[in-house]
């Protein structure tokens, strides 16, 4: 090639669509398809202890009874999480990255990234005075001093409580199955409450037209409480929760439902969070007043009206029968 055609090759614009440049489009497309971080993934798991196989967590019933877990109060079904969220030991996040929709596996998660290896020094006595006398017994899960532990012996006064979590120092297998990606907002919080609570309560998302008092620009000199104000209407996209009294009653949620709102409001994009409960009525008066029927507020008042003249009459009588009563017991004495 000559020095004049190397110059105008060299001029010639590079054709965007060279074999090196598709195939590196390629490869980008494959890195981002499939879960991504931020997903939210229906999953069906199991998590095993290395050693022995000790079941640890199951969405599975079957897994469960088979392990011969008490499954009277947990609902088994599988979880929706958020990739990336911390919702899954860090491995199985990094697991789930690429993973496409019906695909399965099996992950090795090491002590340290699960419960923590095991730390002699967790491993503490205590004064018994601490200690419920009901708990005072070899295996008993106690709280001292606010951290969590089980009681290895007891001599007299003393107990020695070891603190460490009770898969600590355990290596775990997490075996698991993408059923679904979930892209419903709804669904995306009742899997949110779900992870949270244990169980899922009935939810819905609509918008709302709400007024609020907005105040009027007036300076930073004018006092709030005198400032002008005018009424604004915004609409505000809202999650209803409706509350059951498992719920209500539910400790993660009675301690912690500020956090718990706040999270699903920011993940969601959500404006505000009401929670509501319904309480069944009792069937009218009727049900807890048995001889007043079905009588409505009048048909009460009228009836305690009839009781006050009752009344009257009553004593009236009763004043009677005394002066009737004396007066016999005096001649009966002569």
């Amino acid at each position: 090639m000559s020095d004049d055609q190397q110059a105008e090759s060299a001029d010639e614009p590079v054709d965007a669509d060279t074999p090196e440049d598709v195939e590196d489009t390629d490869a980008e497309t494959e890195e981002s398809s499939g879960v991504q971080d931020g997903d939210f993934v229906r999953l069906a798991y199991t998590v095993r202890t290395k050693d022995d196989g000790t079941v640890v967590d199951t969405t599975s019933q079957e897994v469960a009874e088979e392990a011969e877990i008490d499954t009277e109060n947990y609902d088994f079904e599988p979880r929706v999480v958020i990739v990336g969220a911390g919702h899954v030991f860090e491995a199985v996040d990094d697991e789930l990255i690429g993973k496409e929709v019906g695909d399965e596996g099996t992950v090795d998660v090491p002590a340290a990234e699960a419960f923590g290896e095991y730390d002699s020094d967790n491993v503490r006595t205590v004064s018994a005075d601490k200690i419920s006398e009901d708990d005072r017994y070899p295996g008993a899960h106690v709280n001292v001093d606010g951290e969590q532990g089980h009681i290895e012996t007891i001599i007299g006064g003393r107990a020695r409580i070891d603190f460490n979590h009770p898969l600590a120092g355990d290596d775990l297998e997490y075996e698991y199955e993408i059923l679904d990606v979930v892209d419903d907002r709804e669904e995306q919080a009742k899997g949110l409450l779900g992870m949270y609570l244990q169980q899922s309560p009935e939810l819905w998302i609509q918008t709302d037209e709400v007024e609020e008092e907005m105040p009027l620009e007036g300076g930073d000199d004018v006092d709030p409480e005198e400032a002008e104000t005018e009424t604004v209407t915004e609409e505000k996209e809202t999650l209803y929760i409706e509350a059951t009294p498992q719920m209500t009653m539910n400790q993660q949620w009675m301690f912690s439902k500020q956090q718990i709102a706040q999270d699903v409001m920011n993940r969601l994009d959500i404006d505000r969070v009401i929670v509501q409960e319904t309480i069944d009525g009792m069937g009218g008066m009727g049900g807890m007043m048995g001889g007043m029927g079905g009588m409505g507020a009048g048909d009460i008042e009228d009836a305690l009206d009839d009781v006050d003249v009752d009344a009257d009459e009553i004593v009236d009588e009763l004043e009677a029968e005394g002066d009737d009563g004396h007066d016999h017991d005096h001649d009966h004495d002569h």
